[in-house]
């Protein structure tokens, strides 16, 4: 029997080489799988979400001129900031709005507006929008008299990190603060991160949008406020100073700390004292710590006050 025979043979009684080879695939198909299959949903857990849909829009925008416009005059100011595309017409009256009340306006091209602005039909016209609105700096001093307390502010400056805004308001509204002050520009706007991270405090302490600090600085010393600010070089120790009386506390960023005007328009700078090898403090740690001593200060003087009547 030659070889050719011999494979007919074979092929005859089922015993064919590719026979045996396709009867066996499927099965072999099957273990693969079988073996894959993690790796295909190991892959499937590491792989990112899609980007939110153009039908999608975020919270806390707002587009259109007349949605911004009623925005930026409404009694209760909610916008952080403007955004007008490089090609929009007839927007003077929203970007006098703006200016009028020191908020940002920033101009990008048309396309960067229809990538933000998702189904939004915003004419050229999107804002920025905080989950509460603001205040303003004479609420904030209305409430402290109707209190009968002497006011306690914190003035943000050049804290661009949402979180330590947050927690700053957190701290702010468990010692008793009177109201927080942001600049419109080089800070932080009031953000669902920040109304997250506060825990609830955003709806409780006032936060007032200025444009100048300096300004603002030198008003609030009109109205008879000491304005202490935190530095590594200040003359006392944070516990020595009187943090007493009508009180204006600048806390600056962890890395650049205070700005060169604002710190020559401080009455004084008081530090804290660092042991370790770290020479700076978060910037949120370092305005709790000035919050509840000028807590501590103000409590002990009521206490000695009333027993002295």
């Amino acid at each position: 029997m030659n070889r050719r025979d011999a494979k007919r043979k074979e092929s005859a009684a089922g015993k064919s080489p590719h026979a045996e080879s396709a009867r066996l695939k499927p099965r072999a198909q099957k273990e693969r799988a079988r073996r894959e299959r993690p790796a295909r949903e190991r892959d499937a857990r590491m792989t990112p979400p899609p980007e939110t849909s153009a039908s999608e829009t975020p919270d806390d925008l707002i587009g259109g001129r007349n949605a911004v416009f009623e925005a930026l005059t409404a009694e209760k100011n909610r916008v952080n900031r403007v955004l007008l595309s490089d090609q929009a017409q007839g927007v003077d009256d929203i970007k006098a709005a703006a200016a009028e009340r020191h908020i940002p306006v920033l101009f990008r091209p048309k396309e960067k507006l229809d990538e933000l602005g998702g189904a939004l039909h915003h004419q050229g016209v999107l804002a920025y929008v905080s989950p509460v609105a603001y205040t303003s700096l004479d609420d904030m001093l209305e409430t402290a008299a109707r209190k009968g307390e002497s006011p306690l502010l914190i003035l943000l400056d050049g804290i661009e990190d949402p979180h330590n805004v947050g927690a700053v308001l957190r701290t702010a509204d468990a010692a008793g603060v009177h109201g927080v002050l942001l600049p419109a520009r080089r800070s932080a706007s009031l953000t669902a991160t920040v109304a997250k991270t506060s825990a609830g405090a955003v709806e409780h302490v006032p936060v007032a949008k200025i444009g100048n600090s300096v300004r603002t600085i030198r008003e609030l010393k009109e109205k008879g406020f000491w304005i202490v600010g935190t530095d590594m070089a200040g003359e006392s120790l944070y516990y020595e100073a009187d943090l007493t009386g009508a009180l204006l506390i600048v806390i600056g960023s962890e890395g650049k700390g205070i700005g060169r005007l604002v710190k020559e328009n401080c009455d004084f700078l008081v530090r804290i004292p660092m042991r370790g090898s770290i020479t700076s403090l978060n910037a949120s740690v370092a305005g709790a710590l000035l919050m509840y001593e000028s807590l501590r200060q103000r409590t002990s003087r009521k206490i000695v006050e009333g027993g002295a009547k």
